[in-house]
């Protein structure tokens, strides 16, 4: 027999880990400084799982790229064997990059991680830790490897969760 306030086995169950990993999240302006970095570290966490998929995809993809390029190929146009000669060096750059990325975001949240551990107050964790990714950004840009690029980019993307989880929610 079910009772009426008994979860539903069919539907699954959103966790707040899950609702503050979103990125369309905006806190209420007296949110407690622990939810907001709850908040970072719930999204750095759900960065790393989305992350670590792309890596299985792109891993996938570039294994049915090199099949096809192993297949007799002696038979095609030159232009079509560069066509898939290219594709084996995106499917491979597409997985260098995933890879690179899961890297950079692991890095950011054994960063804030130390940050939490460190940090006398939960008000000063986020500052402390943005400012850090600010120094940071500005040693990567004058970088020029596709791997500094692929760090850069997720420096961005962690200052701009820093940005959206410290600014208080605008009612519409």
């Amino acid at each position: 027999m079910a009772f009426d306030n008994e979860p539903d086995p069919e539907t699954p169950e959103i966790g707040s880990d899950d609702l503050l990993s979103d990125d369309n999240l905006r806190l209420p302006e007296g949110a407690s400084p622990l939810v907001r970095v709850h908040a970072m570290r719930s999204w750095l966490t759900r960065r790393q799982k989305d992350t670590a998929l792309e890596i299985g995809e792109a891993a996938l993809v570039w294994q049915e790229v090199q099949q096809e390029a192993m297949q007799d190929t002696t038979r095609l146009r030159r232009r079509e064997q560069q066509r898939i000669a290219d594709r084996v060096q995106q499917a491979q750059q597409d997985f260098e990059n995933a890879q690179q990325r899961l890297s950079a975001y692991e890095e950011m949240a054994a960063l804030l991680e130390e940050y939490i551990a460190h940090t006398t107050s939960n008000e000063r964790t986020l500052v402390e830790y943005y400012l850090q990714l600010e120094e940071m950004m500005q040693q990567e840009e004058q970088k020029e490897t596709d791997a500094d690029k692929a760090r850069l980019r997720v420096l961005l993307d962690v200052q701009n969760r820093i940005e959206q989880v410290s600014a208080p929610a605008i009612d519409e």
